[in-house]
């Protein structure tokens, strides 16, 4: 196993986003890697990639063999053939900054779990917001969503230490409920306060797409009760306190964000949700 990182990709609907995913991959800094893209709408991704003149052994291609059997299902089975000590996870329309890699392997010889700031981007590429931007620190599993409020796919995982699989079942929030299956055995993540990991924020995207206010209202409110009754036991014994605290926050956000992007337009709801955390 050594160093190597296996970086798991679902792809549906992915070939306008394919190749600038895999490229951030290439300029890795750390080049250690397994790069496996998991094909969820019958696209052959190596053949996409190949015809922009991208190919690499490390680069691993699967198939769901399904249409939109969801992202959960198609991380799962690419988790199922990992080799490598650590995971990692990269959606299609996300980018890696060069030092990313090299930056997790340091962290993660020393800790279960490495979190880092993200720096989020719209669909032409346009900076909107820093999120978990700041020091290095240790974040309990207690704290973690404090500082990282907006999105959870940016982890990587020491494999022999803590692992987990997702739940094809929940409708949003998978990459929450994937990281509070880690902090069963991890008490806390070593975060990255530098932006390492480019989110997109598209309008057609699973997070940001149509109907997605109800998707993810339910998801966090599944999330919430199953922290309520016990269902995520984590060795921080404050996790699931501190991870409810969180959801109520930002379930109340949810009910007041329409009428505050509608007297600011543009109004980004993480940007709506962080003074309700720093009043709490």
């Amino acid at each position: 196993m050594a160093d190597t990182v296996g970086i798991i990709t679902p792809a549906y609907r992915a070939e306008a986003w394919i190749s600038g995913c895999v490229e951030s991959v290439l300029a890795q800094t750390w080049p250690d890697w397994q790069h496996w893209i998991v094909s969820d709408d019958g696209v052959d991704y190596e053949d996409v990639l190949a015809r922009g003149g991208i190919r690499d052994p490390r680069l691993h291609f699967l198939s769901t063999g399904k249409v939109g059997s969801g992202a959960s299902s198609a991380r799962n089975l690419g988790l199922d053939r990992l080799d490598t000590r650590y995971g990692a996870t990269l959606d299609a329309d996300d980018r890696f900054k060069p030092q990313k890699l090299e930056r997790a392997v340091a962290a993660l010889r020393d800790h279960a779990i490495v979190s880092m700031a993200i720096d989020e981007r719209d669909e032409q590429g346009r900076a909107l917001r820093l999120v978990g931007a700041g020091p290095d620190r240790t974040l309990s599993a207690s704290t973690y969503k404090w500082t990282c409020l907006s999105m959870d796919s940016m982890i990587g995982w020491d494999r022999l230490k803590t692992d987990g699989r997702y739940d094809p079942d929940l409708p949003n929030m998978n990459d929450l409920d994937f990281l509070l299956r880690l902090f069963r055995t991890a008490p806390a993540t070593w975060h990255i306060g530098t932006p390492l990991h480019d989110y997109l924020k598209l309008s057609a995207s699973l997070s940001n797409g149509e109907g997605v206010t109800a998707r993810m209202l339910a998801a966090k409110r599944t999330i919430l009760d199953r922290l309520e009754a016990g269902s995520y036991p984590m060795a921080d014994p404050r996790g699931a306190e501190g991870m409810a605290a969180f959801l109520r926050i930002s379930l109340s956000a949810e009910a007041t964000y329409p009428a505050a992007l509608a007297s600011r337009p543009g109004l980004l709801f993480e940007d709506h949700l962080e003074p309700l955390l720093h009043r709490s």
